[in-house]
């Protein structure tokens, strides 16, 4: 499907967190004092859980894919020129033409993942741990290891890097495995630079991002860049009908 194929994909951070209303005060002693400071200079956990709908478009060719998300649900309903989707929070939908070949279950809140880093790495069932700096252009970034709970969403053997700067604590590099396919651990990591933010309601985003060529284990140079247009986030719900399947939907097995 041409809306995969930019990027070898993560599957088991979008399973594992229907997320619940955020409380008044996070205790935020369960997670690692640097992945704090992660989150502190993106906005916070707090400021993050407060909000409860994001919409974007995917800048892409011909027309821009339009993706709307309930952020404590993780609801979704997906727009682009050929199809549309959702999960209503109980079954997946699918509304295509012949051109379409996609898995709108694998698609499931796939770029909203990508999107809304660091913050989904506080979700539940989520082990951090150390790991080597990333060393780029002579720059060191150190890290977080992100990794799962066993049985925790249907690639629990999935790990993620988390690299960020040293002085401002900005996340600038996310790497990741794959281990959907095969339903083995995976020692091919692909990468993601960060380094182009907007804020909305106080929340750190990406306007773009970067995906890298890795040779021999080396990040090289950038491959393929994502950009992220009309971005609204707010505290207030959307309606529960955005989500429903449209009328010529078709429910999708899981």
């Amino acid at each position: 499907m041409k809306y995969l194929l930019f990027a070898s994909l993560i599957v088991s951070l979008f399973w594992s967190c229907d997320t619940a209303p955020a409380e008044a005060s996070l205790d935020m002693s369960q997670y690692p004092t640097e992945l704090v400071k992660v989150l502190d200079a993106h906005g916070g956990l707090n400021t993050w859980r407060d909000q409860r709908a994001l919409s974007y478009e995917i800048v892409k060719e011909g027309q821009n894919e339009l993706q709307q998300i309930d952020l404590q649900t993780r609801r979704e309903r997906i727009e682009a020129a050929d199809f549309k989707t959702g999960y209503d929070g109980e079954q997946f939908w699918l509304e295509a033409d012949t051109s379409y070949s996609g898995n709108p279950v694998f698609y499931h809140n796939l770029m909203f993942y990508f999107y809304a880093m660091p913050f989904v790495l506080a979700d539940d069932g989520i082990v951090h741990g150390g790991t080597e700096p990333l060393v780029y252009d002579s720059v060191s970034y150190p890290g977080i290891r992100i990794s799962y709970e066993e049985g925790v969403g249907v690639s629990s053997q999935d790990e993620y890097y988390l690299h960020y700067d040293a002085e401002t604590y900005e996340m600038t590099w996310l790497g990741y495995t794959v281990t959907y396919f095969s339903g083995q651990k995976a020692d091919k990591v692909s990468w993601i630079r960060y380094d182009d933010w907007q804020t909305f309601s106080g929340v750190k985003l990406p306007k773009s991002m970067e995906w890298y060529k890795v040779e021999e284990g080396k990040i090289t140079e950038p491959r393929r860049r994502r950009s992220f247009d009309q971005v609204t986030l707010s505290a207030e719900p959307f309606a529960d009908e955005i989500f429903a399947p449209t009328a010529d939907a078709e429910i999708v097995e899981q």
